[in-house]
Formats: structure tokens, C-alpha cells, sequence
């Protein structure tokens, strides 16, 4: 029992322990006396000291050890893989410099504010996604449940993405690379290239046939790949590891996943930019095409860009904000963090683009090496006049401009025979103009670059170690998101939990580790998480704005902020957010229904990709996947609605969010405030026992139809609002 705890309770005893009869005839002197003990319990509280749980004592919530330290986990959970191979393909896809101005946008109307949104709520309440929902009203507790689900999606095929990266790490500690050349097939009487590899590439066969050995379609199985399965095994042990204390064991390992990739990626950028080409990759990406900016796809693909890339929905960001003191600066942080997420979107673009700038410049040089020997063929053979090549053309050292001057003289001279020459134009702007993102950049565009590289050992382990130091600073928020709200509500032991959660998912994971593994990543990070986050999202913004209610939202963050936030954030949260939000909920079905709903299939025989639609399984699959994620929500609302659970009985109801500390409170009470609102008499209300604790909470109301300790929830009111109306209670 803390220090101060029998001044607390002497107050209480000779304060406040009165009978309801006492309490209606002389209200007055017994809310002076409640506010006399409050203080006194606010002085005591000021100095950060323990809480009270009934008669013992409850450890305080942790806490992260520094602000850095926080700002840290937060920028490691919204940079992500998708920094690196979403942003710049969108933007190369969408306009290129002008995608940057509908994105910006976007960021400013719901990005900042919903990102502002979840870290106040998180930090006002204490709690992870569940309690802060349950808190708000518990007919709105499924939203907690349901981040908790599509977290859990999402983490077992990112994890498996981490386990591909750990692979490739591995089999980067040799010269030459082993996805350099493709592999020489020897039989009795010769020796050959092999097929495969030769009608695509050395890094695409390596990735198809060596990594993932993938088969040809969705239902063919093909048993597991032991070598992916090991990676998987080691990426959820070292999430298990660096999770199984929470932010105290997660919280040290981010200083380095957080800060290490912007050391690759700078060192990446100073070589890029010493590389041939690299400009040229550069000047391609930031070219605006203002005619494009106009499109509705362009904006609808920015909105969901924006929404992703702040991790907004999963649960990671109120859980980690949960653990910040409750007077800290969470606008500050918001602004911060949402705008280190941008620029680092904007770096990956230029390191990006600066090194498929110098593997198009290589892949150009090699088309008119091969092109220019055509011509020379040509003119031997008579096919075509030495006439038409200008004086100063020296084929034995042709530049790319020599040559497609040739080439245009050609086109001009022959035109109606210039299709049966077979001559190409070697644009670097075509081969920049294929458009690759997710797995095909990281692990055949870029890895194929960087063969080209001098030492390039040393930039391969660099390029996958960081790749997997940004998976796992994502896992951490993502399983954050799903053992914070499990823990505050069910009071069990973070490290078991951990340990399950990371078994449980392991096993799960093993069908993406199959060799159709592939496909089944494709599936669910098409269907998983898209729709049940936009759903997610819009109902947060509905549960704050209108179930809490924006202006009582806007006082808690005057009271937490030490200021009053601005109304720009008042009207986006009311008016803008949810209407965009809303856009791009029925934007993204209507753009689900007019896709067909596949994967592409790698066929061997052709070495290319065929699209195939999914089999009806596998709709049922995509189908079950979505509804899955959202079902929490109307269950957990018709489970109250029909008071199908007693909130009495659960550890949950019995919860008092107060300053920022959990106040637990007596089950069984004797009697009921709540009787006092329903105009009962004092005679058939026995005389409430104050002794215990003072805040009490509203049991057994349906009309009070909010979180224990909601808008009507008498301890928290009289905890933080002593001068509160009557009218309000």
C-alpha cells in the first residue's frame, strides 16, 4: 500500500461515507467533501506514484523510456515496405512530381487529422484499441476487435515477406552474386543454359525457380519450401524476441530498425547518384504529367496511399501512443510523424529511380550494341544503302543518340518495309515507363541492378538488411496492435500471449511458405485489410465525433495539450474526413467489383506471367477473409444491444480510466448511483459503501448506454471534471 494511501482513505471515511438519505438532503456539503478528497487524491497523484486497485496496489502502465524513443516506434510502424516499393511505382504510375500534390493534399485532410485522432485517444484513455473503443461505448467495441483481427491478417503473410528478405540476406554473402548468371544445365552430351532463365533473366528465375520454387497455379500445392519455412521460423523468432517484453524489449531494438534504414537508403542515394543513368531516372520520375494529376484514379490511389502509409486502422499507433504520459504533445507528434513518413517516401523514390536509371542506361547500351550489329548485317547484305547513315555514324562506338538518329533515317527511308527489319528503338524512357512495384522491384528490378554494382556483395546484404529492419519495425506495431488491447482487457501475461500469438501465427503462415505461398500472399494482401480498415477507420471517426461527442473531444485535448487544437482539425474530423473516407470506402468496392479477381500465375514452360482467376474456393477464401475482419463489429453490437453480457461481471466494466492509471473498482456492489437517475427512493436503496473507493461506476442502466467510464460514466467525470453540472450526471 502506497505511502499516501491512509490519508486517502481517513479522507474518505470521514468525508464522504454517508447514507443516500444523508447524500439527497444535503447534496451540497457532500459534493464539497467529494471534491475535499478528490484534491487531495490529485496531489498525491501529481507526483506519478502507484495506483489503487481496491485495497492493493497495481503497477503503473509502462512507459517509454524517452520521447526519441517513442517518436522512433511510431516512425518505424508507418515506414514501411510500402515507402520503398508502393510510393515510387505510384508515382512513376500517376504523373510522376504532380502525384506529390494530390498526395499532400490527402495528407493534410485525412491522413494528419486521423493520424492525430488515433494517438490522442490512445494517450487520453491509456488503453489499446479494444478498451479505447469499449470506453467510448461498448456497442463500439467490435472496432478494437476488428484492428485486432485484420493486425493479425496482415502479420502473417508481412512476416513471411520479412522471411524472404532473410533469405535473400543470407545468399548475399558471395561473389558473384548467385542470381548473376543464370545456371548452366549439363547432360551426357552438352551443356546448356537453362531455359527457364534464359527466356526471362538470371534475377526472375532466380526469384521464381530458386527462392519461392513456385508452381503453376493456386490449387497446385507442391508441398512446403523447407528453405522459406526456416526464414519464416527466424523472422517469428525475432519478432517473438524483441516483443515478448513490449515496448521495454521492442522500444530499445527500434533505435537501430528505425534509424538504419535512412543510413542504407542515404548510402544508396550518394552511389545512385555517381552511377551512369542515374539522372536520367530521376528527371523521368519527377517530370510532372499535370494532364494525368486530373484523373479520379489518381486521387482515389493517393487517399488509399496516405491512409496506409500512416498504419491508420490497425491499432498499432493507439497502443503505442497508450504508453505516452498523458499531458504529452501528441499534435506535435503527429505532424512529425506524418510528414517523416512523406519524405521518406519521397528519398526511396530518388534512390530508387536513381538505380533503374543506371540498370535502363546498361539495358539501353546493350539494344543498340545488338540493334547497331543488325544494321551493319543489313547494309552487308544490301538490304539496306550506305547512303542513308550519316559521315560521322561510327557503329564499333555508336552512342544512343547516333543510333536513334540511324534509326529514324531508316524508319523514314523504309517505311514500308521497315517492320521486316526487325530494328528497335532503344528509348531509356520505355524501359523506365515499366512500371514494377512490391516484390518484383525489391527482388528482381532492383536486385538485378544491383549485380551491375562495384562490390555488390556488400550493397545486396545492405539493401535486405534493411528491408527486413522496415518489416520488423512494421511487425512491431502490427503485433502491438493485437497484444496491447488483449492484455488491458483480459489481464493476461504479455510474454505467454506473445509466445502463443507468435506459435499460432507461425503455423498459420506455413501456407504461404508452400510453393503456391506466392499466390496466397497476393490473396490476402489484396483482401485481408483494404475494405475492414476503411470500415475501421470511418467508424473511429463516428465513435469520436458523434458517440463521444467533437466538442467534449476537443476540451480533452485543450485539458491534455495545455492549448486548444485548432477548429481546422474540429471541421476535418467532423465534416471532411468522414465524407472522404466515406468516397474511398465506395471507391475502392466499386474498383473491387470491376477487377477480376486474380493472381498472376507463373508458367514455366514460358517463363511468363498469365493471369488466372481465382477458383470458387479461393472467392470464398477473399470473400471470408473480408467479412472475417468485420464481423467483431456487429457482433460485439448486437451482444450489447440485447445485453446478451452482463458489463457487470467482466474485468473490463469494472475499469476506471482515470489521468491516465486503472483504477480497479468493486464488483459487487452494494448499491448503485444509477438508482439516484432512475428516480428511486432512498428507502429502497441500501446506503452505498464508500469506504472502498470513491469512484463509482453506473451498473445495470440501459439507457446509460455507453463504456463504463463513457460520456455518463460517473468516475471518470468526477475524477477529471469536479465542478462538472448536475445536469451532466
Amino acid at each position: 500500500m502506497p505511502k499516501n494511501s491512509k490519508v486517502v482513505k481517513r479522507e474518505l471515511d470521514d468525508d464522504v461515507i454517508e447514507s443516500v438519505k444523508d447524500l439527497l438532503s444535503n447534496e451540497d456539503s457532500s459534493d464539497d467533501a467529494f471534491k475535499k478528497s478528490e484534491l487531495m487524491v490529485d496531489d498525491q497523484e501529481e507526483k506519478d506514484t502507484d495506483v489503487e486497485e481496491g485495497s492493493d496496489v497495481e503497477d503503473e502502465r509502462p512507459a517509454w523510456n524517452s520521447k526519441l524513443q517513442y517518436i522512433l516506434a511510431q516512425v518505424g510502424f508507418s515506414v514501411g515496405l510500402g515507402n520503398v516499393w508502393r510510393f515510387p511505382y505510384l508515382c512513376q504510375k500517376n504523373g510522376g512530381g504532380a502525384y506529390l500534390v494530390p498526395y499532400l493534399v490527402l495528407l493534410l485532410i485525412i491522413g494528419i487529422p486521423l493520424f492525430f485522432l488515433e494517438l490522442a485517444v490512445g494517450q487520453r484513455i491509456r488503453r489499446g484499441s479494444i478498451g479505447v473503443w469499449n470506453y467510448i461505448s461498448p456497442k463500439l467495441g467490435g472496432i478494437g476487435f476488428a484492428s485486432c483481427v485484420v493486425c493479425f491478417f496482415v502479420a502473417l503473410y508481412y512476416n513471411v515477406i520479412i522471411g524472404w528478405s532473410l533469405f535473400y540476406f543470407s545468399q548475399s554473402f558471395q561473389h558473384p552474386l548467385p542470381w548473376d548468371q543464370c545456371p548452366l544445365v549439363k547432360n551426357t552430351s552438352h551443356t546448356f543454359v537453362e531455359p527457364e532463365c534464359e527466356k526471362s533473366s538470371a534475377t526472375t528465375y532466380y526469384w521464381y525457380r530458386e527462392a519461392l520454387n513456385i508452381s503453376s497455379s493456386l490449387s497446385e500445392s507442391g508441398g512446403l519450401n523447407w528453405k522459406m519455412t526456416i526464414c519464416l521460423l527466424a523472422a517469428w523468432v525475432m519478432v517473438c524476441l524483441a516483443m515478448i517484453k513490449g515496448i521495454q524489449s521492442s522500444g530499445k531494438i527500434m533505435y537501430f530498425s528505425s534509424l538504419f534504414p535512412y543510413v542504407v537508403l542515404l548510402c544508396f542515394l550518394i552511389r545512385g547518384l555517381l552511377l551512369n543513368g542515374s539522372v536520367d531516372g530521376i528527371r523521368h520520375m519527377f517530370t510532372p504529367k499535370l494532364e494525368i494529376m486530373l484523373e479520379p484514379k489518381v486521387w482515389r490511389e493517393a487517399a488509399t496511399q496516405v491512409f496506409f502509409a500512416l498504419g491508420l486502422g490497425f491499432g498499432g499507433v493507439i497502443a503505442f501512443s497508450s504508453y505516452n504520459k498523458r499531458d504529452n504533445n501528441c499534435h506535435f507528434d503527429a505532424v512529425l510523424v506524418s510528414f517523416i513518413n512523406f519524405f521518406t517516401s519521397v528519398l526511396a523514390t530518388l534512390v530508387v529511380f536513381a538505380v533503374l536509371g543506371f540498370k535502363a542506361n546498361i539495358i539501353n547500351e546493350k539494344c543498340v550494341i545488338q540493334n547497331s550489329e543488325k544494321i551493319l548485317k543489313l547494309l552487308k547484305v544490301g538490304n539496306l544503302s550506305q547512303d542513308m547513315i550519316p559521315h560521322h555514324i561510327n557503329f564499333s562506338s555508336i552512342t544512343a543518340e547516333d543510333y536513334n538518329l540511324v534509326y529514324d533515317i531508316i524508319q523514314k527511308v523504309k517505311e514500308e518495309e521497315f517492320d521486316a527489319l526487325g530494328l528497335k528503338s532503344c528509348q531509356i524512357e520505355d524501359e523506365l515507363n515499366k512500371a514494377v512495384q512490391g516484390t518484383g522491384l525489391a527482388f528482381i528490378a532492383f536486385t538485378e541492378a544491383m549485380t551491375h554494382f562495384p562490390a555488390s556483395p556488400f550493397w545486396s546484404v545492405m539493401f535486405f538488411l534493411m528491408l527486413v529492419n522496415l518489416g520488423l519495425g512494421s511487425m512491431f506495431g502490427t503485433i502491438e496492435g493485437i497484444i496491447t488491447p488483449i492484455v488491458d482487457t483480459f489481464k493476461v501475461r504479455k510474454e505467454i500471449l506473445t509466445v502463443i500469438c507468435c506459435l499460432v501465427a507461425f503455423f498459420i503462415g506455413l501456407i504461404f511458405v508452400q510453393r503456391s505461398g506466392n499466390y496466397f500472399v497476393t490473396m490476402f494482401d489484396d483482401y485481408s485489410a483494404t475494405l475492414p480498415l476503411l470500415i475501421v477507420v470511418i467508424l473511429e471517426n463516428i465513435a469520436v465525433t458523434r458517440i463521444y461527442g467533437i466538442d467534449k473531444f476537443m476540451e480533452d485535448l485543450k485539458d491534455m495539450l495545455g492549448f486548444a487544437p485548432s477548429q481546422y482539425y474540429y471541421y476535418m474530423w467532423k465534416y471532411v474526413s468522414p465524407l472522404v473516407l466515406l468516397c474511398l470506402l465506395v471507391a475502392s468496392i466499386v474498383q473491387m467489383g470491376l477487377s477480376p479477381p486474380g493472381y498472376n500465375a507463373w508458367i514455366e514452360d514460358s517463363a511468363t506471367e498469365e493471369f488466372h482467376s481465382y477458383p470458387t474456393w479461393g472467392m470464398i477464401v477473399c470473400i471470408s477473409l473480408m467479412v472475417l475482419a468485420v464481423l467483431p463489429v456487429p457482433i460485439v453490437f448486437v451482444v450489447h444491444r440485447c445485453n446478451l453480457i452482463d458489463d457487470s461481471s467482466g474485468s473490463l466494466a469494472s475499469v476506471s480510466y482515470k489521468r491516465g492509471r486503472i483504477i480497479k473498482e468493486p464488483i459487487n456492489l452494494e448499491g448503485d448511483n444509477t438508482s439516484l437517475i432512475h428516480g428511486k427512493s432512498p428507502s429502497e436503496v441500501p446506503s452505498p459503501n464508500f469506504g472502498k473507493n470513491i469512484y463509482r461506476k453506473q451498473t445495470g442502466s440501459p439507457a446509460l448506454d455507453t463504456a463504463p467510464n463513457g460520456r455518463y460514466g460517473i468516475g471518470y467525470l468526477m475524477a477529471d471534471m469536479p465542478d462538472m453540472p448536475e445536469s451532466d450526471l
